[in-house]
């Protein structure tokens, strides 16, 4: 099994374990649109207590990505991600919180 399959793995397993409702589609494209940062131990995940990491998923995926215009929305969103991805839990997959932002923006078309 290559590690982007792996990686993809893990990804649905953890959607499926908290009831995340994303698509094995979509996870693997956002996946693969984040590149060799998936690899990365720490560059996978996303820390939900780090203003600086926060700033980044809003200002390089949600405004620079997705296409969406800065906003206390888009705050919002991000911590309505954290909430449902788990407070305490320490494995907050980019691929996923990006696949949840992008499904909550209606921005699926982006990976098609």
């Amino acid at each position: 099994m290559s590690k982007l399959a792996e990686a993809i793995e893990t990804y649905v397993a953890q959607s499926n374990e908290l009831g995340l409702g994303l698509s094995e589609e979509l996870i693997t494209a956002v996946a693969k649109g984040l590149g060799p940062s998936i690899y990365n131990a720490d560059s996978s995940k996303v820390s939900g207590s780090d203003p600086d990491e926060l700033a980044r998923v809003k200002n390089n995926y949600l405004i620079g990505k997705l296409g969406l215009s800065d906003g206390p929305e888009l705050d919002a969103a991000i911590a309505e991600v954290m909430e449902q991805m788990g407070t305490s839990n320490r494995n907050k997959y980019r691929a996923n919180v990006y696949a949840l932002l992008c499904k909550k923006f209606g921005k699926e078309g982006i990976y098609a």
